[in-house]
């Protein structure tokens, strides 16, 4: 190698985040953990290794293209792009022994080769759930993934934000309704991108696909249908569409939002949206995209839908489901880019830090076994320096408290408790420290 300098920096594409950066991070991950598993979901943890043969049994063009594949021995080997193929191979697998309806969670690591840009990733975090069952599945299932996402949001508390649903079935049911059939999937994907490139954009593109211009009309009149979500359901029952699809999508939506306030989800957190489509075919019923309505900018932040079958590929049995995916690492890169993480509520990783000002530690060490075992998150402070820039450190840190122990704490059993936002501090004994700490 010589004198040349080995570069440190992390590959393009791949995000390296610093301690309180990390700290911020693992706090939302663990946030929407907790809540996965409060709804009763199971956590399976796929391998990143799959067989290539796999995750390509459906995908082509782009995916094919960005997919990490590589040779090992006689294995034709590649690494996972989405959380949602390995779950259809799980389910493949091991659906003799599962409980149905399975719930299952997955929080991981997914890699797609794509050329790195701001808010995309070559490495990336994404926290899925999915709702799985033999046959069929009850809608309440697509209405309780609604109360998940509201439930997440609200608790992370970033921004006010809205999740917009909409049904598959609306759509397709329409376009065979206006004998639009063989170009339901052109149609759609062109709908898709209506709010990137807008009406005039979209009608241009839509006069390439359909050039009978009263279909066309027709298109932008339920897209662009307005009101709120009662009021939309209306204006689609009024237009008397005899298609029994569009009549069924319609039912589903209007029974979503009706149960929607048994789960007291606040209303005015969804958002009937006959332009969303989601760019993935498989979708078949509900699709849901969340945004944050002040940072458009972002995109949706959580997105998915309802499917017939995902496991179609690998078993004949039918396995409908119904689920979401948080893009992690694009959240925060966006959150940050944005300025919503709150470092102050977010970054507390450690509550005390001790800072002993003589050269014996077993008292300081006693006390920090003690917050410990209290669930109390304590950092002793080993180096030699002064007072302040013990200080400074932990105000570098945010850590909220200090314990100064000197000669007379010591003698007298009792520590200096600092608070580090008021920037008052009392002796007291441990017990009181306590106290105080968990306040």
């Amino acid at each position: 190698m010589g004198d040349k300098k080995i570069i440190t920096a992390p590959l393009q594409g791949f995000m390296e985040l610093l301690p309180n950066e990390q700290i911020a991070f693992d706090r939302i991950k663990n946030t929407i953990e907790e809540i996965y598993v409060r709804y009763g979901f199971l956590k399976i943890d796929t391998p990143i290794i799959e067989r290539s043969e796999v995750l390509l049994a459906k995908a082509g063009g782009e995916t094919e293209k960005q997919i990490y594949r590589f040779n090992k021995g006689d294995n034709d080997l590649s690494l996972r792009f989405d959380l949602t193929v390995p779950l259809a191979r799980y389910v493949a697998e091991y659906n003799k022994v599962l409980e149905f309806p399975f719930r299952r969670y997955a929080i991981g690591k997914v890699f797609r080769g794509e050329r790195p840009q701001r808010g995309r990733f070559r490495e990336f975090y994404q926290a899925d759930i999915d709702i799985i069952n033999k046959d069929n599945l009850n809608i309440l299932n697509d209405v309780e993934i609604i109360s998940i996402i509201y439930d997440i949001f609200k608790t992370l508390d970033f921004t006010k934000f809205t999740i917009r649903i909409n049904n598959r079935k609306i759509l397709k049911g329409f376009l065979e309704y206006l004998g639009l059939e063989k170009k339901i999937k052109d149609i759609l994907i062109l709908i898709d991108k209506i709010d990137k490139i807008g009406n005039k954009e979209f009608t241009y593109e839509l006069e390439k696909i359909c050039n009978d211009r009263e279909k066309i009309d027709k298109i932008l009149e339920i897209i662009n249908i307005k009101g709120n979500n009662e009021q939309k359901i209306s204006s689609l029952r009024k237009m008397n569409i005899d298609n029994n699809e569009f009549i069924e999508g319609i039912n589903e939506i209007e029974k979503i939002l009706e149960y929607s306030k048994a789960f007291n989800i606040d209303e005015e957190y969804i958002s009937f949206d006959l332009s969303i489509v989601r760019g993935l075919d498989y979708y078949t019923g509900t699709i849901y995209e969340t945004i944050f309505d002040d940072y458009t900018n972002i995109g949706s932040v959580c997105s998915g839908g309802r499917y017939d079958n995902l496991t179609s590929l690998y078993t004949k049995e039918s396995f409908p489901g119904v689920g979401v995916s948080i893009g992690l690492t694009r959240l925060f890169d966006q959150l940050k880019e944005n300025g919503l993480l709150d470092k102050k509520k977010i970054v507390k990783d450690v509550r005390v830090l001790i800072v002993n000002m003589r050269g014996d530690f077993k008292y300081a060490l006693n006390i920090a076994k003690k917050l410990r075992e209290e669930n109390i998150n304590t950092e002793v402070y080993f180096e030699d320096g002064k007072l302040g820039k013990k200080l400074e450190y932990a105000n570098k840190r945010n850590i909220p408290f200090v314990i100064i122990i000197g000669e007379d704490e010591i003698k007298n059993g009792l520590i200096t408790l600092r608070d580090m936002n008021n920037k008052k501090q009392n002796t007291v004994d441990i017990k009181e420290a306590i106290e105080i700490i968990h306040s």
